[in-house]
């Protein structure tokens, strides 16, 4: 009986002695969980959590769909593996003094601010899902180096029309849905027929079906210049229903990265 009710379960013994023995340690293991007492499950290094559970999954998740975020993934994943200060640690082990050294660490190494934050980033994401997993009870706080450089710059009116005067035909058109659009690189590299109207607005508009975010879904409108660069390779590819704006040979049947670099080796 326990808490006026009975408990009947087999044990799957021959033996009354074991049969009682594991009776008492059932109502052990009852009282545990009334006291809220429970058993430590044990916990994983840092260099195992990862090997193990992190990069599998980050596998799975990133690298068909978003190739970037799983080199990033790979890129973080490598020096927290390699660390000599934090490796070997348990998660629970792993706090800001370990934190602050693998930082110092970075920079023994001679990587740039820019970097070790990326990979002070991927420590973060990697003790937070050990938090969301269930291996780690509370995520110690990152700190970031500050001084870290930021490469933003606005392109002026006079550059755009210097580069693309230049471009290559694709660049070109690629560029100019950039520069009328602020869309992502990898949003336009994906833009397909069926999500651009005509008639939508005043010159059209694009519809953005999937990005990096949540939020990434939207509909923009397209200015004149950018509807008559979309018209006419719309009409030279015979005005399709649907399908890639910008198809290539390549593994995801469009152009990525890679095509752009050709293009301005070209220029």
């Amino acid at each position: 009986m326990w808490k006026g009710e009975l408990v009947r379960e087999s044990t799957r013994q021959k033996n009354d002695r074991v049969a009682r023995q594991m009776e008492a340690a059932h109502r052990v293991s009852l009282a545990k969980g009334e006291v809220g007492i429970r058993d430590k499950k044990p916990v994983p290094t840092l260099r195992n959590f990862c090997q193990e559970r992190v990069k599998p999954w980050a596998k799975s998740t990133f690298e068909e769909a978003s190739p970037k975020t799983w080199v990033w993934y790979c890129f973080g994943i490598n020096a927290v593996q390699n660390s000599g200060t934090l490796s070997g640690l348990k998660l629970n082990e792993i706090g800001p003094e370990a934190i602050a050294e693998f930082a110092c660490e970075r920079q023994r190494d001679g990587l740039q601010i820019s970097s070790i934050n990326s990979c002070l980033r991927a420590l973060r994401r990697v003790l937070r899902l050990a938090v969301e997993w269930g291996a780690l009870k509370a995520s110690p706080k990152v700190k970031f180096l500050s001084g870290e450089h930021r490469r933003e710059r606005v392109i002026t009116v006079k550059e755009q029309e210097l580069y693309l005067a230049v471009a290559a035909p694709l660049l070109h058109n690629v560029s100019v849905v950039l520069f009328d659009t602020g869309m992502r690189p990898e949003e336009c590299h994906c833009l397909r027929w069926e999500n651009i109207t005509w008639d939508g607005g005043r010159n059209g508009a694009l519809l953005i079906a999937k990005g990096k975010t949540k939020a990434a879904r939207r509909v923009l409108p397209m200015s004149p210049r950018l509807r008559m660069v979309l018209e006419k390779r719309w009409q030279l590819a015979g005005r399709p229903d649907e399908g890639w704006v910008w198809p290539a040979e390549t593994k995801d049947g469009h152009i990525n990265h890679d095509s752009l670099k050709l293009q301005h080796k070209k220029s």
